[in-house]
């Protein structure tokens, strides 16, 4: 299952994907994280120290051999060169699975050691001197498109991303490549107003979205965020002194997380494990088709010189029964 959590800067999103995180791996579940934000904070809230967190190996800057590996045998992609982040998988791919090894997560992928088990984390990388005033954050972002759009993830597995902040999820497709998303949103007018634009833009495309109120304080914080989300609000979180030990880098044992909140957490991953139920892998791989032909009429051609409609097999659709023959 792949979920994406989203908010506004501030909001917690970072803070409550590690929780979520942490609960799946006390339940023995294997676990990718992806940091997709290059304010990277998802490392450290996994309780890495700061010189550890900047050693990850960043997976922008390993995208050629991320390109090498997926493309594998596909005739449609000539090159690593014609591939862009939203280059489908076709006949000859090949696929990540979250239970392998692989040259690209021996690359990208360090395990991060939790109580109970283990995390594979990957990270998209920061923002570099060297990127100032000459690139785009999104080529950073565009390792983790490639590899979501080539993934295959079945039940209780779980690919958990936490994106960038706001609604800049939707410079790219993308905001569809999850089960469910989790927007983290505090009870105040900033903090649904990411609400409103995240589900405005999603309309048109079934994401699931459930919001998660969090520095709720209160009957009153509740009401406002119900009255403002209505249905989609799914659950809320308060003060947490557990998180707050994190915080300072001396975190408790995760079994001593407060009952309500570790509650929280199993509604979470009770409305994942669900979500299960209702995939639709031919729309996925359908719209992961759509936003790389917009990609390619928008500046993909242009930039490598061929027509990357071509990409694209028409007879393919990504999906668990591809695991055993692909």
């Amino acid at each position: 299952m792949k979920i994406a959590f989203v908010g506004k800067g501030g909001s917690g999103k970072t803070t409550l994907s590690s929780l979520f995180i942490r609960h799946l791996v006390a339940d023995g579940g294997p676990v990718i994280a992806v940091d997709a934000d290059i304010n990277q904070h998802l490392g450290p809230a996994l309780g890495l120290d700061e010189t550890e967190a900047a050693g990850l190996p960043a997976m922008g800057d390993r995208l050629p051999l991320i390109k090498d590996y997926l493309r594998g045998s596909n005739p449609r992609v000539g090159s690593t060169e014609t591939m862009i982040k939203t280059t489908p998988p076709g006949e000859g791919s090949r696929l990540l699975r979250v239970r392998e090894n692989n040259p690209v997560y021996d690359a990208c992928a360090r395990p991060v050691e939790l109580d109970g088990g283990a995390v594979r984390l990957m990270v998209t990388g920061p923002f570099t001197d060297a990127d100032l005033g000459v690139s785009c954050y999104h080529s950073k972002t565009g390792a983790v498109e490639l590899c979501l759009n080539h993934l295959v993830d079945g039940r209780d597995e779980y690919v958990v991303v936490d994106m960038t902040a706001g609604s800049d999820s939707f410079a790219s497709g993308m905001f569809t490549r999850f089960d469910i998303t989790f927007l983290v949103a505090e009870p105040t007018r900033k903090g649904v107003s990411v609400y409103r634009q995240y589900k405005e833009y999603a309309r048109d495309f079934g994401v699931e979205l459930k919001v998660v109120g969090n520095k709720v304080q209160g009957q009153d914080d509740v009401d406002f965020l119900r009255a403002e989300v209505g249905d989609d609000l799914l659950v809320t979180v308060g003060h947490s002194d557990w998180v707050r030990a994190m915080e300072k880098g001396r975190p408790p044992r995760f079994e001593l997380l407060e009952d309500a909140n570790r509650q929280a957490l199993r509604l979470l991953r009770t409305t994942v494990d669900s979500a299960y139920e209702t995939r639709d892998w031919e729309r996925y791989t359908r719209q992961m088709v759509h936003f790389h032909l917009k990609n390619a009429e928008s500046w993909g051609n242009a930039r490598t010189g061929i027509d990357l409609a071509a990409q694209v097999d028409p007879g393919f659709v990504l999906g668990e029964s591809l695991t055993a023959s692909v």
